[in-house]
């Protein structure tokens, strides 16, 4: 039975469910001063919106998972901006209108993370000097910002210690690149881009073909991810046993579907088809699904769709997650998946004393 070195979870990660007001809107529950804000419109078709500590909260320096536009690219000016407290966030009102984080009327879901609870500092482990990293070790988790040199094998430092499980990269300076994204369960010479369908590329450009290590980021010399002054934002994640895991597994078709295997109760999960082209990026959080198969309220990472609510894809356990679904972006028979899990609740406290039921 997995035990935990995190008995509370939403100090590092928590979702908060809110109705927008069309004007300042301070928001408070998350539990901690969240450092990565991924903020999403559930009533309509708008785009994610993500900013981060590094980049600092202020105008224009959004970005979106749903694009491969530069920082800035989706106008938080125009459209308003989250801007991160001690408890939460406020979000603030566009000049036009609010509609990405705070549309009078519209429902809302941020998912928050815990870094350094602060830019952070410039780690000198690679060969390039980031220039911040703002890392938190006991959640794994670390934002890295740094400017690429083009280099096939340059290094960048990541400062958690520990073999990142997953690297999530964007270019900030310049629109057109992907979102790139290393997983460990596809090696180092894959990659998966977030901000569209498609299935495995492989690429020697992006990774080196060389798998991190307890230190360190391997970059290619391919735009996405190291083109000669651009500048990048990063974000690390190393597995913490009871608090996050990031594996594959094979899909049945069936609607009694599939058990994976966690070690927690899930409160954030995010699944990708990898052998095929055709598939979307689905998330689903435990605040919205407030229940087990009953619609699930899907959102889709790739697309600035509303909430879907009209699928039993799920059921979020205590221990891990099962699938319910015959759909083939997260259950097609023999075909292949990718995800990345959060936990609401571990299953076994740091004492090795099972937690108690929440």
């Amino acid at each position: 039975m997995a035990y935990t070195t995190i008995d509370k979870s939403s100090l590092y990660f928590n979702t908060l469910t809110y109705t927008g007001t069309g004007s300042t809107n301070t928001k408070t529950g998350v539990g901690f001063q969240p450092d990565w804000i991924w903020i999403k419109n559930r009533s309509g078709t708008e785009d994610h919106l993500l900013m981060d500590v590094v980049r600092t909260f202020a105008v224009n320096k959004g970005l979106r998972s749903n694009g491969s536009d530069e920082e800035g690219g989706v106008s938080t000016s125009t459209f308003g901006y989250p801007v991160a407290t001690s408890d939460g966030f406020t979000a603030t009102a566009g000049s036009t209108n609010s509609k990405l984080v705070n549309d009078s009327g519209d429902n809302y879901v941020a998912w928050n993370w815990r870094a350094g609870n602060s830019q952070g500092s410039s780690n000198t482990d690679g060969s390039i000097n980031t220039t911040y990293t703002s890392v938190n070790t006991t959640s794994g988790f670390s934002i890295i910002k740094y400017t690429g040199n083009s280099t096939s094998g340059a290094t960048i430092g990541h400062g958690l210690g520990a073999v990142p499980k997953v690297f999530l990269c964007k270019k900030t300076n310049s629109a057109g690149d992907n979102w790139a994204m290393y997983h460990h369960s596809l090696g180092n010479t894959i990659s998966m881009t977030l901000n569209s369908t498609t299935s495995t590329i492989i690429n020697a450009k992006w990774w080196n073909n060389t798998t991190p290590t307890s230190s360190v980021i391997y970059l290619g010399n391919g735009t996405e991810v190291n083109g000669n002054t651009d500048t990048f934002i990063g974000y690390a994640f190393a597995e913490k046993t009871g608090f996050s895991k990031f594996g594959s597994y094979t899909g049945n078709g069936n609607a009694d579907g599939a058990f994976i295997y966690t070690g927690f109760k899930p409160g954030w999960i995010m699944i990708k088809r990898y052998d095929s082209g055709t598939e979307d990026w689905n998330i689903w959080d435990s605040k919205r699904i407030g229940y087990n198969i009953s619609g699930n309220d899907k959102l889709y990472a790739n697309l600035n769709s509303a909430e879907l609510t009209t699928e039993n894809a799920i059921d979020i356990l205590s221990n891990g997650f099962k699938l319910r679904s015959t759909n083939g972006g997260f259950n097609g028979s023999g075909s292949s998946y990718i995800y990345m899990a959060f936990a609401e609740a571990p299953l076994v406290g740091s004492n090795n004393i099972p937690c108690t039921a929440r």
